[in-house]
């Protein structure tokens, strides 16, 4: 069973962007490691500072296999271990997006066996493989949060690993999270990925 992509809905959730005093809703709050943090904005700042360490412990492990479910989950165990108790952890319920809760390890194991083949068998450029394996990722949401910034570190590394430049995404990762033009240009592209076409994707991963 797939959810429907509500993509907009989604990154409100993933990246809690919204005015810096708003008190953090108490779902919100379940199973956040920091229990001095009271806002928005407080969460932004601690997790940025967690996904930069998260960052900085991927570029160190030049000899892992990407394409591993262990890796999956420690990469995002290292970008929210200090702010989600649960980072790391598939998900234990269905979102709006993503596939059903039960078939995540499934259908990632299907993911990762589909772009090895791509990348043995040169199916498509590297490019394309990464981007490609960035909207799967994104379109299965293993986790409970923090999809979208895993999966595009995720591409990122898989770019390098195959010999091209880090993706960009528009100038970064705050040009993606921020209400405006480069957010709408992002959630444009993905539903068209959502279609099978890529183009668009590829297009702004490398703007």
């Amino acid at each position: 069973m797939v959810r429907a992509a509500n993509y907009g809905e989604v990154l409100h959730m993933e990246f809690y962007y919204v005015p810096g005093a708003t008190p953090l809703d108490p779902d919100e709050a379940v199973g956040l490691v920091p229990i001095h943090i009271t806002t928005q904005a407080d969460l932004n700042a601690w997790e940025q500072v967690n996904i930069a360490l998260g960052s900085r412990w991927a570029a160190r492990q030049k000899k892992r296999d990407l394409l591993d479910e262990g890796f999956i989950r420690e990469l995002h165990r290292q970008m929210f271990n200090k702010t989600w108790q649960w980072a790391g952890t598939f998900r234990c319920s269905n979102k709006n997006i993503g596939v059903d809760w039960t078939q995540v390890a499934v259908k990632l194991r299907n993911l990762l066996d589909n772009t090895k083949y791509h990348i043995n068998h040169n199916v498509f450029e590297a490019d394309e493989i990464a981007v490609q394996f960035h909207h799967q990722l994104v379109w299965i949401h293993a986790f409970p949060n923090g999809n979208g910034r895993h999966a595009r570190l995720m591409a990122d590394l898989l770019a390098t690993r195959l010999g091209r430049p880090k993706l960009t995404w528009g100038g970064g990762e705050a040009t993606i999270t921020e209400v405006g033009v480069l957010r709408d240009q992002y959630l444009t592209a993905l539903r068209a990925a959502d279609q099978g076409h890529y183009k668009d994707l590829i297009v702004f991963a490398r703007s």
